[in-house]
């Protein structure tokens, strides 16, 4: 569990604060009658299906409000881990998951909230997934080929289906406002038309109106890189951000001085960055800035980011959407690469010198000129390998 403030709250004071959330997470629980496995099943037999409206509910409230947050600038969605996804052990969990569910009458968590108020049939439910937890690990070099098998990686619906956050959880909005209606359906026939006090119709279809506006207001807004990507095209935004440059000489002289700090986004076409690449270099379309391998790599501290790009209208377009993304330390080639090959790498001195510094400067890059040459030349780019994803060991 990470810090709920980074630099702000420590280890130690999270750890407090954890303990208090925690408390007061079982504690809804058991006054919600979580800690009762007649309700938990209740679910599969078609009864009481309050467990399924109440992570519908929840699910759906933190997926439109990380939307939202998004929106506002108030959170970046691409620093919320997901965890990989491994297809066959997800279905051979989920289903001695289900089974256990309805055999046992709690959850992991609904357990240890049941034992806590001193349910027997909770602590022997414990018990029993103590063992099955050593159990596994006693059999897991034998079912690692299935516990691996078919991963898919970091996965999500939206990158499945090519769609949105705000598409995926309007979406997700009208299946809850549907899932209710027929629940509440098979629960007043297997009931025989009874309606329970605790869920009166009219609480009942409030809260199913609440969801849907919030789904739909979640697929009406705006997506955060759309905007961006809105204003990164405008040519007065453009014109108007201003940049923090670094000239030819102090770049050539970075890579001859072989600076283990510095790192060049290229953004020109990949046939271009294929056939000449700067040393310390990374190829990147602008739409790759939203990503988690941006975020990796730009955000590292103590790094001297540059852009560069065939002109410097496009280095203006990605520092814009550096911008916006709240990156810092970004420098941006004057003049582009253009201006690059033209005072270093095709280099020819002026027919006349007049100063001392017009001198100094014709002697650097005609240096310059053979070193960075030979630079590029030996810069063999290594294939990039895949990793492989490792199982992350933790979770609800």
């Amino acid at each position: 569990m990470g810090p709920l403030v980074p630099d702000v709250i420590g280890n130690e004071l999270n750890f407090v604060v954890a303990l208090f959330v925690g408390i007061a997470f079982g504690y809804i629980l058991e006054q919600a009658g979580f800690s009762t496995s007649k309700k938990l099943v209740g679910l599969f037999y078609g009864y009481d299906f309050t467990v399924l409206r109440v992570f519908f509910t929840a699910g759906i409230t933190a997926m439109i409000g990380l939307v939202i947050f998004a929106f506002l600038g108030l959170i970046d969605l691409n620093l919320i881990y997901v965890n990989p996804t491994f297809l066959y052990s997800a279905l051979v969990g989920g289903f001695i998951m289900g089974l256990g569910f309805v055999i046992g009458g709690f959850c992991p968590g609904t357990s240890f909230c049941a034992a806590a108020i001193g349910k027997i049939d909770a602590i022997y439910f414990i018990g029993g997934s103590v063992i099955g937890v050593l159990l596994f690990g006693e059999l897991y070099p034998m079912l690692y080929g299935l516990y691996t098998a078919e991963n898919w990686g970091f996965v999500t619906v939206y990158d499945l289906l090519g769609t949105s956050h705000a598409v995926v959880a309007f979406s997700f909005a009208i299946m809850a406002a549907g899932a209710f209606w027929f629940t509440r359906w098979v629960e007043l026939r297997v009931n025989n038309g009874a309606t329970s006090k605790e869920h009166p119709l009219k609480l009942y279809y409030a809260v199913v109106s609440i969801l849907f506006v919030m789904g739909l207001s979640a697929f009406l807004m705006p997506s955060k890189q759309n905007a961006v990507l809105d204003k990164a095209n405008n040519p007065e935004e453009i014109n108007s951000v201003r940049l923090n440059y670094i000239t030819s000489d102090e770049l050539a002289f970075r890579l001859m001085d072989n600076d283990n700090n510095l790192q060049i986004i290229d953004f020109r076409p990949i046939k271009e960055f294929s056939e000449m690449s700067l040393p310390r270099s990374i190829p990147m379309k602008f739409k790759e800035l939203f990503g988690k391998d941006a975020l990796k790599t730009i955000a590292v501290k103590k790094k001297l980011t540059v852009f560069v790009a065939a002109d410097e209208k496009d280095e203006k377009k990605a520092s814009v959407i550096a911008s916006e993304l709240g990156f810092e330390n970004v420098r941006v080639l004057q003049g582009g690469m253009a201006a690059f090959k033209s005072q270093i790498l095709n280099y020819q001195a002026p027919p006349e010198m007049k100063t001392q510094q017009e001198k100094d400067t014709a002697r650097f890059r005609a240096k310059a000129s053979i070193e960075v040459a030979e630079l590029i030349k030996n810069n063999k780019k290594a294939p990039i390998e895949k990793k492989k994803s490792k199982r992350i060991i933790g979770g609800c």
